[in-house]
């Protein structure tokens, strides 16, 4: 079986690669001929919800959401959401209703034909940089003022400990309350029925994909970045429990 499962990770990352350079040209269209920022919007909305719906397809993986009722299409939010597998960026875009940006580190730039998209359609970020960590938020607190979701991973990468999520980073948790914003948490349930974290592995089943209740930050104070990040954190534990 787990020789099955590592050959169907490897198509898997084949039909990626392979959807992603077919879908270039659709990106490179809409790049030379839309606005900017139309162009990166209708280009994410392409990624989230026809080339994932596509690719799980191709997968066999199915996506059960759990409280979509809970998004407000007509709000912009801090997403934040755990993070185990490579799967995770993916599920995280079909399962959001609308569109948002991820907050990306410049290492996946790096990766033949993925890396032109992150670089595209993300906002990147390299975390040994001061200053790429100060353009990022500046870049980030734009993006939510102009009406579009972000979405970072508080761990920073994935979780290889034996706990259910790892150490937060405040870096979310400011943000939002710099621009007063919505923080909604999102988080994956199962993923190691369907990708085991840190190996060569995948194998079609149902992927369990929960909302939590959006957490307002517009009348908390500015240094109440550490509580915000506990009571997050809570609510993500809360939510890993569901069934």
């Amino acid at each position: 079986m787990r020789l099955l499962r590592a050959i169907w990770a490897v198509y898997g990352i084949a039909l990626f690669l392979l959807m992603m350079l077919v879908s270039i040209p659709y990106l490179l269209v809409n790049m030379v001929f839309l606005p900017e920022k139309k162009a990166i919007r209708r280009s994410i909305w392409y990624l989230h919800h026809v080339f994932t719906t596509v690719f799980f397809a191709l997968i066999g993986v199915r996506i059960k959401v759990i409280g979509r009722e809970k998004v407000d299409r007509s709000q912009s939010y801090v997403l934040v959401g755990n993070h185990q597998t490579a799967l995770d960026f993916v599920a995280n875009g079909y399962a959001f209703p609308g569109v948002f940006r991820f907050l990306a580190k410049q290492e996946l730039q790096k990766i033949p034909i993925f890396g032109f998209v992150v670089k595209k359609m993300c906002l990147v970020v390299d975390r040994k940089s001061m200053s790429s960590r100060s353009q990022s938020l500046v870049a980030l607190k734009k993006e939510l003022e102009e009406g579009v979701s972000v979405f970072i991973y508080p761990e920073g990468t994935r979780n290889k400990s034996q706990e259910p999520l790892g150490h937060f980073y405040d870096g979310a948790f400011r943000l939002a309350l710099q621009t007063r914003a919505t923080i909604l948490p999102m988080v994956i349930l199962n993923a190691p029925n369907v990708c085991q974290p840190g190996q060569l592995d995948l194998w079609p089943g149902t992927l369990k994909i929960a909302f939590g209740d959006p957490i307002p930050t517009a009348d908390l104070p500015d240094e109440s970045a550490g509580t915000l990040k506990e009571q997050v954190r809570s609510a993500m534990l809360q939510l890993l429990q569901l069934p």
